[in-house]
């Protein structure tokens, strides 16, 4: 994946901008491949964006800096290993990110002592294993201790992809400074049925769970406990995605079906759609302070996405305009779909063709 088609796949996909992560190649860890990400981004992207600054136990002292950096929506810490090498596992070193922290700091959340321990139990070429290795207990484990820590220098943090009943009731009992992200994902997949399906295909991190968890992201998300639902996008070929558990990364992409599966949602009765707006355009605007964003109003950008409710589409890999070319939706019918993307007052999608040319700009902040 790179900028260019990334952006592409989150227009066809009614997203009008996006934060994109740190763990790339090379990681975004430094202000030099910071600059030259956003010097990347001019002219290629079709959304609006901003970047993550990725946290490392080497440059959490360098963290303040970063406070009117632009383009820069927040720190990205990795409390457990996932895809690429952005880790800061030591409870002193997290310590250190939020000490120093100038911007909310979003957190991929699990122990990483307790997925070293639970490697014993994961089973070559059983990616129904993925859950076991990667628990319940190394999820909220990880999520007291960021929470603990953030309200200790009340900093704040935003707690990414929840993917557990025991999150949700902690977190709920959490509000303020801390915020949690739920994915299209784990809303709508769930063990064991999903690997039965899709195999390495439904590996991610944290991973799919069982339905008592998925049933508890709902309940989240009816009493508006979440704060957002994000597409943690992670576009893997699909040559790397049929390597032998576990051997295959993890991560799925998302960004260009979350609007169609949550609009889905809508349609069954799941959420309404004023709190689907409230979770992807006003909610993150006030978590991350994002500039004339989020609302249509006089004086704000003309950011927004025309939707049919009515229309029923099918999701079919052909169609993915991410590099990856797949998406764990292939065959579902999803009723309730955007018609167009409109960015700054020009439409760049119709009817699920991309018009006119990357103009993207970086997000202003407060």
């Amino acid at each position: 994946e790179d900028l260019h088609s990334g952006s592409r796949a989150a227009i066809a996909g009614g997203i009008t901008s996006v934060f994109e992560m740190p763990n790339t190649n090379p990681p975004t860890s430094n202000m030099k491949e910071f600059q030259r990400k956003l010097d990347l981004a001019r002219n290629r992207m079709y959304c609006n964006y901003a970047f993550y600054f990725g946290a490392t136990a080497d440059n959490a002292n360098d963290l303040a800096s970063l406070k009117d950096l632009e383009g820069c929506c927040g720190i990205k810490l990795f409390a457990g290993s996932s895809t690429g090498n952005l880790l800061v596992a030591e409870e002193d070193d997290i310590e250190k990110v939020f000490q120093n922290s100038s911007k909310v700091v979003a957190v991929h959340s699990e122990d990483e002592a307790i997925l070293n321990i639970n490697k014993k139990l994961i089973k070559k070429g059983d990616v129904h294993t993925h859950p076991v290795w990667r628990s319940v207990e190394c999820a909220i484990s990880s999520t007291r201790r960021i929470v603990r820590i953030a309200e200790s220098y009340n900093k704040k943090a935003h707690i990414l992809h929840v993917t557990t009943k025991d999150e949700v009731d902690f977190l709920s009992q959490h509000k303020g400074n801390i915020t949690f992200e739920i994915t299209p994902q784990h809303l709508t997949l769930f063990a064991p049925d999903c690997y039965d399906k899709l195999g390495t295909y439904a590996q991610m991190n944290p991973p799919l769970r069982d339905k008592s968890h998925y049933d508890r992201l709902w309940y989240a998300v009816k009493n508006n406990f979440n704060d957002t639902i994000g597409s943690d996008h992670a576009p893997h070929l699909k040559v790397n995605k049929d390597r032998e558990y576990p051997n295959s990364p993890s991560g799925m992409p998302g960004v260009q079906t979350l609007m169609p599966v949550m609009l889905n949602h809508v349609n069954d009765g799941k959420l309404t759609l004023n709190q689907l707006v409230n979770l992807v355009c006003e909610n993150p605007v006030k978590i991350f302070g994002i500039k004339n964003k989020g609302f249509i109003k006089e004086g704000f950008d003309a950011d927004f996405t025309i939707v049919d409710m009515n229309r029923t589409i099918e999701i079919k890999n052909e169609n993915i305009e991410s590099k990856c070319g797949w998406t764990p939706f292939n065959g579902f019918q999803f009723k309730g779909t955007p018609t167009h993307t409109i960015v700054m007052g020009k439409i760049k999608m119709q009817d699920g063709k991309i018009l006119g040319d990357p103009e993207g700009t970086p997000l202003q902040f407060n």
